[in-house]
């Protein structure tokens, strides 16, 4: 215990705590960790179409794994609802076989990102887009996991899934078996949402935990006929991927695939990161080990054909809040967790589908910013519709176009938002010193009119901002020739250089030829 205590020393601790204090504190959170960690692993396992033992695999290497590795020191990972929607749709098209070896090479991806320094440079993604993601992703969840509340089949698309809601409500109420399923679903919900309102019982037992086995018992005590989750025993569960599941990464669609999980699992895990930093007082997150950490627990679960993994904040919160000190607490959370798989793998063949689809419906609300919309609509107008577009397409599309989307606007927004270009026109030697512009240049009858205008753009000329700034320069007097100085300009792209010289060589052009007709017509 001591030197397992010392190995895990200031990864996290607090400074003037005693070895025994700190291991004392990690050992406590590690149990909370994992018995919120167990409806979790299962439930996401369950909805997203894979053997629950899959879902505790995924939470063993989260916790064996990369519980062991540098990045940040309290922060917990494993199977994560804000991928099930994606894994649901990959193990639909390509079958579960083939779930290891997307899994894989994410976990690659990760490693290779991680060791070239780009973890820090996830920061950079919109928040916005980050939090439409979740969102879409949560709505798309909690419309698939209605069906699982009544133990029925979801349609495949997140539009089906929406449309389908009035049947299946029609469905269940012509049902007594699918409304005691519900019944069994909306309490488990119940129970999470009022659980840590009573806060000795939430001090002793997690909510997640809670409500699962509330439920649970009262399926069996009352003989419900409704779904029960599948066992079929941890080594059964496991599928390393083989050589004709590798063949599939010659498809498009896989590559796609690979990508959004890479892209995924690594935002959410880092932003989690920056999130539980804000939670204690150790040692800050190192986002390019980080991303090292979940690629190396993402290749090992590819190997097995598991799940791939996130940083979770939910279990990661719930670490802190417990009082964990180093990284012994996560590790400890892994170990529990395969004491749970190895010896009581049939204690989930008792839990109720429904209950855990409760959970998912629960979880998927709560990566809705329902709270924060209305601030940002108020307060950052732009922000808020990248985020309402991103979760629509997601429902719409699916999550890589729905992503890929989010990111065009928000990089279309800030290029907007920066190529602000401002005109300055004056005259030349007449120039009265004012710095007016076009008033220097608009009278005709005091000579001005032979010397050309001096026009200066200034400020980031890109395409974007061309239709205003063409507009400007045909307000100029016609007259008068014009000199064009782009000296003022941070930034011109290609569009804009071109477009600006020909509108001078033209202007200039009509003015020669005005002139000209003018010294041919005798007075």
């Amino acid at each position: 215990m001591r030197n397992l205590l010392d190995r895990f020393r200031g990864a996290g601790g607090t400074s003037g705590s005693s070895g025994a204090g700190t291991f004392r504190a990690d050992f406590t959170a590690s149990l909370v960790v994992f018995l919120v960690a167990v409806p979790l692993c299962v439930g996401v396992a369950v909805a997203s179409g894979v053997p629950a033992e899959l879902g505790l695999i995924t939470g063993i290497v989260g916790g064996l794994v990369t519980g062991f590795l540098p990045g940040s020191s309290l922060q917990v990972s494993g199977p994560a609802a804000g991928l099930t929607v994606l894994v649901y749709e990959a193990v639909e098209q390509y079958g579960v076989a083939a779930l290891g070896v997307l899994v894989l090479i994410s976990g690659l991806l990760q490693l290779a990102m991680g060791a070239l320094g780009l973890g820090r440079w996830f920061r950079a993604i919109s928040v916005a887009v980050v939090q439409g993601m979740l969102a879409g992703i949560g709505l798309v969840l909690i419309a698939g996991q209605l069906y699982a509340l009544a133990d029925v089949k979801a349609p495949s698309s997140g539009l089906d899934k929406i449309f389908s809601i009035p049947g299946l409500i029609g469905d269940v109420a012509g049902s007594a078996d699918a409304l005691k399923a519900v019944a069994v679903g909306a309490g488990t919900i119940a129970v999470l949402v009022l659980w840590p309102r009573f806060r000795k019982g939430a001090k002793v037992l997690p909510a997640p935990l809670a409500a699962v086995a509330l439920a649970t018992a009262a399926t069996a005590i009352f003989d419900l006929p409704i779904a029960r989750v599948e066992v079929k025993g941890l080594l059964d569960a496991i599928q390393p991927p083989g050589g004709s599941e590798f063949q599939a990464l010659a498809e498009v669609g896989v590559i796609g695939t690979v990508l959004a999980f890479t892209l995924i699992a690594s935002a959410e895990s880092l932003f989690s990161a920056a999130a539980v930093d804000r939670l204690h007082d150790g040692p800050r997150t190192d986002y390019d080990k980080e991303l090292m950490a979940q690629g190396a627990g993402n290749t090992v679960c590819g190997l097995l054909g598991a799940l791939p993994m996130t940083a979770v904040i939910v279990r990661s919160a719930a670490n802190v809040q417990a009082g964990a000190k180093t990284k012994a607490s996560r590790v400890l959370h892994g170990a529990w967790l395969l004491v749970f798989a190895v010896l009581f793998p049939s204690a989930l063949g008792v839990i109720p589908v429904a209950t855990l689809a409760g959970v998912l419906v629960y979880s998927g609300w709560k990566l809705i910013p329902t709270k924060d919309l209305v601030p940002l609509w108020k307060t950052h107008r732009g922000e808020a519709i990248i985020l309402i577009v991103t979760a629509g397409a997601i429902v719409i599309t699916n999550m890589f176009e729905g992503v890929i989307i989010g990111l065009l606007m928000a990089v279309a927004k800030t290029a907007w938002e920066t190529s602000h270009v401002h005109v300055e026109v004056t005259g030349r030697e007449d120039d009265d010193g004012d710095g007016d512009g076009a008033d220097s240049g608009s009278g005709s009858g005091s000579g001005s009119g032979d010397k050309p205008l001096h026009v200066r753009v200034r400020g980031n000329a890109t395409f974007l901002r061309l239709p205003k700034l063409l507009d400007e320069l045909e307000g100029l007097p016609r007259e008068r020739e014009v000199e064009l100085d782009l000296t003022g300009l941070r930034h011109v792209d290609h569009a804009c250089e071109m477009a600006l010289a020909t509108w001078t060589e033209r202007h200039n052009a009509v003015v020669k030829r005005g002139s000209a007709l003018e010294e041919r017509i005798p007075a």
